[in-house]
């Protein structure tokens, strides 16, 4: 088992039925886990539109959205989303993917420091950096997301690490 698919077993194990986003390079390990799983993927126009629905999905349900992009860009479009699910506070899960650990020095691969860039509008947000830590990483998420006042998380997933 890769850690994509574990983060996707996780994600089951928290009842999470949908999952909105845009496929990118760095996400399709989570992608292919997500074909043999339970979780409906529900491709978006916009990574935008991905976080908006998943933060109306929470305000609804009461359970946590999860929406998911791709590095850089993607990753950028879906603040705006998230950043309105945390300020009502409705529950929400951000997953973005992000280039290797091993590629992050090179400037030219849409690298951005998405954990300093999330932290201003989430409750609480990590990258995970080794396989072992991704089932307290979720785990940790859906709480934050759905305890005291409801709001936004964001999981940072490297595209070495997910494989």
């Amino acid at each position: 088992m890769n850690t994509a698919e574990l983060l996707v077993q996780c994600l089951e194990n928290e009842g999470v039925q949908y999952i909105f986003g845009l496929p990118g390079e760095e996400n399709l390990h989570v992608l292919e886990a997500l074909k043999n799983s339970s979780i409906k993927f529900i491709t978006t126009r916009h990574e935008q539109g991905a976080a908006f629905m998943a933060d109306v999905y929470g305000r609804l349900t009461g359970k946590a959205g999860v929406c998911l992009s791709t590095l850089g860009p993607g990753a950028t479009n879906l603040m705006t989303g998230v950043a309105d699910a945390n300020l009502d506070g409705a529950p929400l899960v951000a997953i973005t993917g992000q280039v290797g650990t091993d590629r992050m020095h090179i400037e030219s691969h849409q690298y951005l420091d998405l954990v300093a860039m999330f932290a201003p509008v989430t409750k609480w947000n990590k990258q995970i950096v080794r396989p072992s830590i991704t089932p307290e990483v979720v785990r940790k998420a859906f709480k934050r997301s759905q305890s005291e006042k409801p709001g936004a998380v964001h999981i940072d997933l490297p595209e070495n690490i997910a494989a």
